[in-house]
């Protein structure tokens, strides 16, 4: 799961980086509003954790801009200031969280998640497809009851088919979001993922659709 991290300071940024990767997310790291207005206009980002003390523009004017150009990307925002005011500015504003320095990285990790299942619709933490559950807090997977391995790759790209269930994903909206900065990203990357997903969790699972990209279908086919 890629996610933006907007954060100037460079202890706690790099804290928070370290921390949400051991997690498993993919975090892009900007140290301005200027960087994260731009970035989350122009990436695919499963959520943001956005400081609201920002240089060059601050996380009030960030979450304006983006509401207001309709870009619905979940905003958590982390911030030292817990005055009321300002906690009711945020949210009206259109964040979808508001947490207070400091936090314990277990529960900003949960209320990504949370964020992230919430945009796409899923009430639930598990997320069930076939005889497929897949737990996003505990990273397993496991089929008709029994556990199965999978890479981290292989992970990551099932919680993204999973969250979208029935719904078209194309390859480059998948490397979006399976991929940070500066990580290469192979042609056929991709591909190869979902192949050894079909060997590992069934061929009805994930369906090509040709010149469109990958669905993951809720169920097999009937009877």
């Amino acid at each position: 799961m890629r996610i933006l991290l907007a954060e100037d300071d460079p202890l706690l940024g790099d804290g928070l980086r370290a921390g949400l990767g051991q997690q498993g997310f993919q975090v892009d790291w900007v140290r301005d509003g200027l960087a994260a207005s731009r970035e989350l206009r122009s990436e695919a980002y499963a959520a943001a954790v956005l400081d609201l003390g920002l240089p060059l523009r601050d996380g009030f004017e960030v979450l304006s801009e983006l509401r207001a150009a309709g870009v619905k990307v979940p905003v958590l925002v982390l911030t030292a200031r817990d005055a009321v005011p300002d906690r009711i500015r945020g949210l009206d504003l259109g964040a979808d969280d508001y947490v207070l320095k400091p936090v314990d990285l277990f529960e900003l990790g949960a209320r990504l998640r949370a964020l992230v299942r919430r945009a796409h619709g899923q009430a639930q933490e598990l997320l069930q497809a076939q005889d497929v559950c897949l737990d996003p807090g505990a990273r397993t997977v496991s089929r008709a009851g029994e556990p199965v391995p999978l890479s981290t790759r292989e992970f990551d790209l099932l919680h993204a088919l999973m969250l979208s269930a029935g719904r078209v994903l194309s390859r480059e909206q998948l490397e979006q979001q399976l991929y940070g900065w500066g990580q290469e990203v192979e042609s056929n990357a991709v591909e190869v993922h979902v192949h050894h997903l079909r060997k590992k969790l069934g061929a009805g699972l994930i369906q090509t659709v040709r010149g469109v990209g990958y669905v993951l279908m809720r169920s097999g086919p009937s009877a």
